[in-house]
């Protein structure tokens, strides 16, 4: 499965929050804005580096060509590797306690349950 990642980070969800979740410091909008260009770079180069990673894992293959294929591969961005992708929340900034399927943090997703804006979800007391 190529390029899985998502570079735009909204949903009808978020679009609906308003107040303190507004406002965010330059800091983490630059570090959202560094986040979406290394998955740029992830989508851009996967393919490339899934190739070339398969050549050099394959035994059967001359050293020759192998060694030429580690090369290359070393060329690439560093960016462009999956493991340097931080996942962040979108409204936030946040880079931890970040739900991966909405892609939204804890602190706003307790937020939106007390609100009421997502369906099926409420925030218990006892």
């Amino acid at each position: 499965m190529l390029c899985t990642h998502e570079v735009t980070g909204s949903s009808p969800v978020i679009s609906i929050i308003t107040g303190k979740f507004n406002k965010k410091p330059s800091l983490m909008k630059a570090r959202i804005l560094k986040d979406k260009k290394k998955r740029k770079l992830v989508c851009k180069y996967e393919r490339k580096r899934l190739v070339f990673k398969s050549i050099v894992r394959d035994e059967k293959l001359p050293d020759m060509v192998r060694w030429k294929a580690s090369l290359k591969l070393a060329r690439l961005p560093k960016s462009s590797s999956k493991v340097r992708i931080r996942n962040r929340c979108v409204v936030t900034g946040r880079p931890r306690g970040v739900y991966r399927h909405s892609r939204i943090s804890r602190v706003v997703l307790r937020d939106l349950a007390s609100m009421g804006s997502m369906n099926g979800v409420s925030k218990s007391s006892w």
